[in-house]
């Protein structure tokens, strides 16, 4: 698994910048003045970084922004780069400029000169966070560059308290780090058996594991669940993670969608970008590293995550369109597509883990719909809801995080689409509103009394270009913004 990046706080000792080895790090604001550890490097640099700071090249630069001054005399390290950044900064531009000193550092060691820079805890997450690199299957040569994630060392006036403020980063930055290695790995190596076993070992944290096998998901009747994996040789799996850290309240339910592999089953997808369906699992990849991330924190809450593992294959045996296939809660579906798995995935497990832990509210995450792409783009993850309490406070929790999440309706018109003539209902309803339908379908499974959210992460979980914190790949989205709502919602 990759480990982030090391975080040490020093005092400033001007003296010890001219013998930095790796990358320094300065931060210069708007107006160009220079603080102690700014006037330092100049010094050293003759003046260099003086100059920069009046130039054109710096005034175009927006805050957060970098440029390196590359070999710089006078000084042991390779570049300066240089941050346009105001003492007083937001959390957003922080996160940014420590983005842009993660995406250089190309696991050189980093001096980063802070000294009075308020926010630093935000500049420290973004630095560790965008330093990710997923090598697991790097063998050498220049793609194997910059291996190892170096160490950022934050040079600053208070030490003691910047290193307080940032108590939680390696916390978040381990689970948004094994979500994107879940969500990057292929799929003959993160296997149904492979994903549950890295889940057992969990355990060691303090969280408890249970993990169910097809004998006992067939006793507790998961027969939707169990339909979607009876083509692959992989044994479909349910894993339970349970965090108790907060005495007798009812747990927070994170419930994910964990299709190792989608091939569409009989209803095959084509050829073209099948191989992005090793990240059909990010739902359950993302449930797993905030259940990480909470667990390395001993956060004061009470949070069970349950993750449906299968693999989508085309089969003899698999399941076919025209199917039908009876629920856990007892309703049946008419199985028009087998490539709509994941909401036949989520259902059963939905209704078990609130027959059992009687939740205090219940989110779904699940790459469930192309449709919401089309909708929102790789910008925002759709947000659907019963309940709106809960649906402000994760969307202000998103929000507060950076991750971009949108609000969609839901309402019972679009049930209509959902109609099937020898069953209870379909597992589609068509082109039109398709994301919207996948929820309404999952709402069936939604007790009256639950809190209950779905978010389609479709667009967010996985990127073909750089994300503000994340290199192309799996983003890690959705760890910052659930460990927040818990952090504010449903610890004591």
């Amino acid at each position: 698994m990759t480990t982030p990046a090391a975080l040490k706080f020093t005092e400033v000792e001007l003296d010890t910048i001219a013998e930095a080895e790796g990358r320094i790090a300065v931060f210069v604001a708007a107006t160009g003045k220079l603080d102690q550890t700014a006037r330092r490097v100049n010094r050293l640099t003759r003046g260099a970084l003086e100059r920069f700071a009046e130039s054109d090249a710096f005034a175009k630069m927006g805050e957060g922004d970098a440029r390196d001054l590359a070999f710089p005399t006078g000084l042991a390290a390779d570049a300066v780069q240089v941050i346009k950044l105001e003492r007083r900064a937001g959390t957003a531009a922080a996160r940014k400029a420590g983005a842009r000193i993660g995406a250089a550092a190309g696991g050189k060691p980093v001096l980063v000169l802070a000294g009075n820079l308020r926010g630093v805890a935000d500049v420290a997450l973004g630095a560790v966070l965008r330093a990710y690199a997923f090598r697991d299957h790097k063998t050498g040569g220049d793609d194997a560059a910059g291996e190892g994630a170096g160490a950022f060392t934050f040079m600053v006036a208070r030490p003691e308290e910047a290193e307080a403020e940032a108590a939680d980063v390696p916390a978040l930055a381990d689970g948004v780090f094994f979500t994107r290695d879940l969500v990057n790995a292929p799929s003959n190596v993160l296997t149904t058996t492979e994903f549950a076993d890295q889940l057992a070992a969990l355990s060691d944290l303090g969280l408890k594991v249970s993990v169910l096998e097809e004998a006992e998901l067939e006793e507790l009747g998961m027969r939707t669940l169990l339909a979607v994996g009876q083509g692959s040789e992989s044994p479909s799996k349910v894993v339970i993670m349970e965090w108790s850290g907060g005495g007798d309240e009812a747990p927070l339910a994170l419930v994910g969608k964990g299709v190792v592999f989608d091939t569409g089953g009989i209803s095959l997808k084509p050829a073209g970008g099948m191989e992005d369906m090793t990240m059909d699992m990010g739902g359950a990849g993302t449930v797993a590293g905030v259940m990480k991330a909470i667990a390395l924190r001993k956060a004061s809450a009470n949070v069970v995550g349950i993750v449906g593992l299968v693999e989508n294959m085309p089969d003899g045996r698999a399941q076919r369109p025209g199917d039908v296939v009876a629920s856990m809660k007892g309703d049946t579906v008419e199985v028009i597509n087998t490539d709509a798995e994941g909401r036949l995935v989520l259902c059963d497990i939905m209704w078990h883990v609130q027959e059992v832990y009687k939740p205090a509210g219940m989110i779904d995450l699940a790459t469930l719909t192309g449709a919401i792409i089309i909708s929102l783009g790789h910008e925002n993850a759709g947000v659907f809801s019963n309940n709106d309490v809960l649906a402000e406070a994760f969307l202000k929790a998103a929000a507060s995080e950076g991750e971009g999440a949108w609000r969609m309706p839901l309402g019972p018109a679009y049930d209509k689409l959902l109609k099937s003539r020898i069953a209870d209902f379909k597992n589609v309803g068509g082109r039109a509103a398709g994301s919207i339908t996948a929820a309404q379908f999952l709402q069936r499974f939604v007790k009256e009394d639950t809190p209950w959210i779905h978010l389609d992460i479709a667009g967010v979980a996985s990127l073909k270009s750089d994300g503000p914190l994340s290199p192309k790949g799996a983003s890690g989205w959705g760890v910052l913004a659930l460990n927040r709502l818990i952090a504010e919602k449903f610890e004591g």
